[in-house]
């Protein structure tokens, strides 16, 4: 998901630069854009609507607070210009921390996968995570193409 979040940022970076949105007008026209790409992909019924959407917004949520925690601890780790300037302990207990956060993130995946499957059909929660996968290709595709004017 992390990955997804970079990806989504570098496409709209050429955007930034031409308006004065904040970063959170930004990140909220991203998922407005993958809500839509959702819905179409999954084409569920109401009553698996009502079902899938809570989960989604609360699998969002548990992400953008853990992705928010990771860029606060990074900061630090941005400001060192060079990685010789630091101790080894300081090294590893960097490397550890991203470890930390990867394993968080993997945590929170398999939680919301069991949540999804309990609630809903296997097809509805495959066709997820292939949709998601699929958002993340045409972001990168539509990125290498660059800026369109």
């Amino acid at each position: 998901m992390k990955y997804l979040s970079i990806l989504f940022l570098l496409f709209l970076l050429p955007f930034c630069s031409k308006s004065q949105e904040s970063r959170s007008e930004i990140e909220e026209k991203m998922e407005a854009n993958k809500v839509a790409w959702l819905t179409t992909k999954l084409d569920l019924n109401p009553d698996e609507a009502k079902v899938f959407w809570p989960i989604y917004n609360d699998l969002v949520r548990e992400q953008k607070a853990l992705r928010n925690e990771r860029f606060q601890k990074m900061i630090s780790f941005r400001k060192i210009k060079e990685i010789d300037d630091l101790s080894d302990s300081e090294i590893q207990t960097l490397i550890l921390n991203d470890f930390d956060f990867k394993q968080r993130d993997l945590d929170i995946e398999k939680k919301y996968y069991n949540r999804f499957k309990s609630r809903l059909s296997p097809k509805i929660v495959g066709k997820f995570y292939r949709a998601q996968e699929t958002y993340k290709k045409e972001l990168l595709k539509q990125y290498r193409r660059g800026p369109q004017s």
